[in-house]
């Protein structure tokens, strides 16, 4: 009787020591491949979220392509207008400084001025009732601060000066000279701080369009930097098929041909694949033969005119998605079963409690 023909690790005439070797790098090959395609899951996982999250499709990296271009312009815009924001902060910070002049030289701003003395004038509780002090000369040197330290906004002078009154009325009587003169001097400052606030309310809505821009710019370049990773996995992926079908391909060449009668079972397996694994199928099949039609109304597969790698990876495929398929049917099996144990467990439930009441013994 004619040998069959050698599977895959027992190829006729070769060194079976040496074929060992061969099989093991090949199969350390396949495994390094797998980690690759994990790592490029992940990234596409990655960018895929991105897109979804600002609502487009990652197929439509194409449209985006014309942002590249500007992406420097749009960092220089970005500079410019922060200078520009900073220099007309600058400028209202210069004029709130008439105002801040005008309130400490007036005769009731004396108590404000410095810190205050807590230890020489024996205020032992002042530190329980005062969370942050604040005094003008504590203000003005955060005014004129230039290593960085200093206001960034004008909002934030205009609440430490209103800290300042708010401090001296909390821990003052009302009716002492102290409490009093705080109250005259916040009175006088926010009647000037009216007359100055439209133009910090301009100040507001302006960064507030700017801020906006400055989003929808940063999204831009974030856009950028994903079509950019978008056309490397796409690189990456092909190589890494082109590595898989290279690896097949030599699994195949040591492995036997596929039997008649090996055929004719994949055959029958395709009927009972659902329609995403058939569709898959037909791809394996296109992916062998250009002119194979897979979008057409009806569909043949010739196993006979297949060739061998083709016919090995419609068996491997077969196999797993068969295996996949009778795994979650089982899984769905499990799961109905659990659920109909549960809802019967609530019906009966009220039963056996009015039971265990009926039958508990009467003190």
């Amino acid at each position: 009787m004619a040998d069959s023909e050698p599977e895959l690790g027992h190829a006729a005439g070769e060194n079976s020591q040496g074929f060992t070797v061969d099989n093991e790098c090949i199969s350390k090959r396949v495994d390094e491949v797998k980690d690759w395609v994990d790592s490029l899951a992940d990234k596409l996982k990655e960018v895929e979220d991105f897109y979804t999250s600002i609502g487009v499709s990652v197929g439509k990296d194409s449209e985006k392509g014309r942002h590249v271009v500007g992406i420097r312009k749009i960092q220089q815009e970005a500079a410019r207008r922060d200078a520009v924001a900073a220099k007309r902060m600058q400028d209202l910070m210069r004029q709130f400084g008439s105002i801040f002049r005008q309130i400490t030289q007036h005769k009731c701003a004396w108590p404000f001025m410095q810190p205050v003395n807590v230890e020489g004038l024996g205020l032992h509780d002042y530190f329980e009732i005062i969370d942050k002090p604040m005094d003008f000369g504590t203000i003005k040197n955060q005014m004129e601060g230039k290593d960085g330290t200093g206001y960034k906004h004008v909002m934030q002078v205009y609440a430490d000066m209103l800290l300042v009154f708010e401090n001296a009325m909390n821990y003052n009587e009302e009716s002492s000279d102290v409490y009093n003169m705080a109250k005259k001097l916040m009175e006088k400052f926010e009647e000037k701080w009216a007359q100055f606030l439209p133009k910090v309310q301009e100040e507001e809505k302006i960064r507030e369009e700017e801020a906006k821009q400055a989003a929808a710019e940063a999204l831009l370049v974030k856009e950028a930097s994903h079509i950019k990773t978008t056309r490397d996995l796409c690189n990456e992926i092909c190589h890494a098929d082109d590595e898989l079908e290279k690896l097949m391909r030599k699994v195949v060449e040591r492995c036997r041909k596929i039997t008649t009668e090996e055929k004719r079972s994949i055959g029958l397996a395709l009927l009972k694949l659902s329609p995403e694994d058939l569709q898959k199928v037909l791809a394996i099949v296109a992916q062998a033969d250009p002119s194979f039609q897979s979008r057409a109304e009806e569909v043949n597969i010739e196993m006979d005119v297949l060739d061998e790698p083709t016919l090995w990876k419609l068996k491997f495929f077969v196999k797993v998605a068969l295996e996949n398929t009778i795994k979650k049917k089982k899984e769905e099996e499990t799961k109905n079963l659990m659920q109909k144990k549960e809802a019967t467990n609530k019906r009966t439930a009220p039963n056996k409690l009015a039971e265990r009441k009926t039958k508990r013994p009467r003190q």
